[in-house]
């Protein structure tokens, strides 16, 4: 009991202190910004927006061929689930037993295929991403500081990542500073951001 009565001293002291030392220290400018906002078409981060939709077209063809092998992947499944319904249904007519194998047969070809050509997109992407991308996430950051200096905030943060981990569960809007970092940035000049295409 003693112990309990001695831990609530030091939790009541610790919060009179909290409070005493709130109404002491100077008020902290803090923001808000949702980087997720950046790549919204029409009001979104204009260099951002360009570059990442430019990387979308230029990996279009790729992803329209991993999508018709996707959706052909699925036709031979359901296709080969029938027949194996049907073998184990004396009451369903089994269709063509040579064609069945090569229909299998192709099945494990394209999956090997797809998944073959999934990995080398993903990793074909990543690096453009890299090229195309991240030398302008860094400008972004760079802006981000300027702006934090230049409007006098001690501190601004992530609302996208703090949401994403959980630890957003409310804040004023009055604080989200997201559309005035936005216009900061597209007004600022432009810097050189590589985008080549590959050799």
């Amino acid at each position: 009991m003693k112990t309990f009565r001695l831990i609530a001293v030091f939790a009541f002291a610790a919060i009179f202190a909290v409070s005493t030392f709130a109404q002491t220290a100077p008020a902290y400018k803090i923001g808000v910004i949702n980087t997720a906002a950046f790549d919204a078409d029409k009001v979104g981060i204009a260099k951002y927006v360009t570059a990442a939709n430019s990387l979308e077209t230029e990996f279009k063809p790729v992803m329209s061929e991993l999508q018709t092998m996707a959706t052909r992947l699925q036709a031979l499944e359901a296709e080969l689930r029938k027949a194996q319904e049907a073998r184990t249904n004396p009451g369903v007519p089994v269709a063509g037993g040579a064609n069945l194998q090569a229909k299998a047969d192709e099945y494990e070809k394209l999956g090997r295929e797809l998944k073959f050509k999934q990995e080398d997109a993903k990793a074909r992407y990543e690096r453009r991403e890299q090229v195309v991308l991240a030398p302008i996430r860094q400008d972004i950051g760079n802006a981000i500081q300027e702006f934090t200096k230049k409007n006098g905030y001690a501190l601004i943060l992530d609302a996208a990542k703090l949401d994403g981990a959980g630890l957003l569960l409310g804040f004023d809007e009055k604080y989200d500073v997201t559309k005035e970092f936005i216009t900061f940035y597209n007004s600022r000049p432009a810097t050189t951001a590589s985008t080549a295409k590959p050799k």
